[in-house]
């Protein structure tokens, strides 16, 4: 694997010889106590497991499939939600932005602006992102191959802006389905950042549920340890005390209190991975 810069979100660092990083929170904003309330657990489970936690959560799911489905609280009250969360947790913060007006004011909030895996290839959203000197996190297109990711990083590497992270999040392959080539992984080291691998993503059945997407929640786990073998930096998971009930992605909503479970066995994962390497 090729040298992979460290970014430094806040105080978390992501790449080099830094820990394995959890991205993880509800797929979107249900509500500003539900928020809190994951983000509240998911501080407590990382901080005993001591690994470095990014909150993540949507104030708006613009890429819904139905036009009736729950999008979230918008960009302001959203913002004001995550704002809270960081204050009083003391963590970074990241959610979407899907338009260029959104930059300006999402960046007074967002430790990290995350570019949804539609939008990769829209140039003047990722230049946007870039120059707010946040931290940019691209979700590599399901229609993407990872060599291609290294035209999205020269975009924002031409604002002079360093801090990148590149996710995996599977591939398409025929209708409604999703298979991830652990491969993408390396390939996209090479690039020289950090690489996220959405787990929770990855085994979404887009529209497979007619007005929704489907998913298989029960392969999370699997490939989640797989990434982490491979070498991911940071895993990222959208998670839910009630999975089902999730007004978002419930199909592929990890539940949170399995989260403690799996996460003790990819930070063994990434420790003998990483001992691997120095040797």
């Amino acid at each position: 694997m090729s040298s992979v810069k460290e970014v430094l979100v806040d105080q978390v660092k992501i790449g080099g010889q830094n820990p394995l990083v959890l991205i993880a929170g509800p797929c979107v904003i249900e509500s500003p106590e539900h928020t809190l309330g994951v983000a509240e657990k998911l501080k407590e489970i990382t901080s005993e497991l001591g690994i470095p936690l990014i909150f993540k959560a949507s104030y708006d799911k613009a890429n819904r499939t139905s036009v009736h489905s729950f999008r979230g609280p918008g960009l302001v009250k959203g913002l004001e939600v995550l704002q809270t969360v960081k204050e009083k947790l003391k963590i970074p913060v990241l959610s979407d932005v899907h338009e260029t007006n959104q930059v300006a004011l999402a960046k007074e909030v967002l430790d990290v602006l995350q570019i949804p895996a539609f939008l990769c290839r829209q140039t003047d959203l990722i230049l946007a992102a870039a120059e707010s000197g946040r931290a940019v996190n691209v979700k590599k297109g399901q229609f993407l191959a990872p060599w291609d990711v290294e035209h999205i990083v020269k975009k924002i590497e031409f604002v002079g802006n360093p801090k990148i992270l590149l996710t995996e999040r599977g591939t398409s392959f025929g209708y409604n389905h999703l298979v991830v080539d652990m491969k993408s992984i390396p390939l996209m080291q090479k690039l020289g950042y950090p690489v996220v691998f959405d787990a929770t993503h990855s085994v979404q059945l887009p529209g497979g549920a007619g007005a929704s997407s489907g998913g298989r929640r029960e392969f999370i786990s699997h490939l989640a340890r797989a990434a982490v073998a491979v070498g991911c930096e940071a895993l990222f998971m959208e998670v839910h005390p009630e999975p089902d009930q999730a007004l978002s992605d419930a199909a592929t909503a990890f539940r949170l209190a399995e989260l403690p479970g799996l996460l003790r066995q990819v930070v063994e994962i990434h420790k003998l991975i990483r001992s691997f390497r120095s040797r």
